[in-house]
């Protein structure tokens, strides 16, 4: 699907569209999603569901469970979908609703679930069986990851066509691409990197060579699982990982959200995206704000916001109705 029409002009200038993204692993804090649970029943509630739903004590997990504990993908995935979740229920609890919805790698569950697509429900199921089935492909075929920064893609590209065994894996910002692959091949194509002139590499603690080829093996299993599942109508348009376009049919995510699990994450042309559809507000749900910092990367003048507890929803709310060419309602 193309860009879409220009945003409508009311005098003042476009109207401003919200696009609201959710984060992938990586994106965790000991305590996440306590305070919010705290301040609004309705997020609290989301704890609650997702407990049931996935098997796991996530209440206890990340209220009160150290941050080792929610290290293992299996637990790491439910854990960061149920969080978005119950801190998007809190701002939709004031009235705010985006125009586009965008998650970065599992993230992308949540942002389904944001767009009425899967329940919540359903939505923590599937990232529990993608979270085990990650989590045994990463024994099977053991890697690595990590984010090279300070190189122009072609360069990164480049290394990864001429070394065997490791691939581009998250198109993050601007001078920043994370590969992924078998830990010899991830070791040499830092060296190599090094060589180029990074600034900086940085081998991420991860347990497995995700969004590679080495997690084909995932897909068969978590394609079961999604075509065993129903999705139902889009409520707002979803930009996809894989092909960074705009989706208004929830099918198309039955065969996507297999593809994107061994396929690069192409965030920066799904933010770029969003802008070129009107968003000029991105807000991030869960803990830590790597969305937010990612997306001023790629867009310097969008206004961001990162929600995570009562005082950033409310940091949040304001960004929202204090935006002079926001539609109102």
């Amino acid at each position: 699907m193309g860009l879409g029409p220009d945003p409508v002009d009311k005098g003042d200038g476009p109207v401003s569209k919200i696009a609201f993204c959710f984060p992938g692993q990586g994106s965790i804090e000991a305590g996440m999603g306590k305070d919010i649970a705290d301040a609004v029943p309705a997020a609290r509630s989301v704890f609650e569901r997702s407990s049931a739903a996935s098997g796991l004590d996530l209440e206890r997990l990340c209220f009160h469970g150290a941050a080792e504990e929610l290290v293992d993908t299996a637990v790491q995935q439910p854990a960061l979908v149920a969080t978005s979740l119950a801190v998007l229920a809190a701002i939709r609890d004031r009235g705010i609703e985006p125009d586009f919805v965008v998650g970065h790698s599992v993230g992308e569950f949540a942002a389904l679930a944001a767009a009425d697509a899967l329940s919540l429900e359903d939505a923590i199921t599937l990232v529990r069986e993608r979270g085990m089935a990650m989590a045994e492909a990463a024994l099977q075929h053991p890697g690595s990851m990590a984010a090279i920064l300070g190189l122009e893609d072609e360069v990164v590209e480049t290394l990864c066509r001429q070394i065997l065994g490791v691939w581009p894996a998250n198109y993050n910002c601007p001078g920043q691409i994370v590969v992924s692959g078998e830990h010899l091949a991830v070791d040499e194509c830092i060296e190599r990197a090094q060589e180029e002139g990074a600034r900086r590499v940085v081998k991420l603690k991860v347990s497995g060579a995700f969004h590679s080829p080495a997690m084909k093996a995932v897909a068969p299993k978590l394609a079961e699982a999604i075509r065993g599942t129903p999705f139902k109508e889009l409520k707002y348009p979803v930009i996809a990982n894989v092909d960074a376009q705009v989706h208004t049919n929830s099918s198309d995510f039955v065969t996507l959200l297999e593809k994107q699990v061994h396929s690069p994450v192409q965030w920066v042309a799904s933010v770029r995206r969003a802008a070129g559809e009107g968003a000029t507000t991105f807000i991030e749900f869960g803990a830590g704000n790597v969305l937010t910092g990612l997306v001023k990367r790629i867009l310097p003048d969008a206004r961001t916001a990162n929600v995570s507890d009562p005082a950033t929803l409310k940091e949040a709310l304001d960004l929202v109705r204090q935006d002079p060419h926001r539609e109102p309602g």
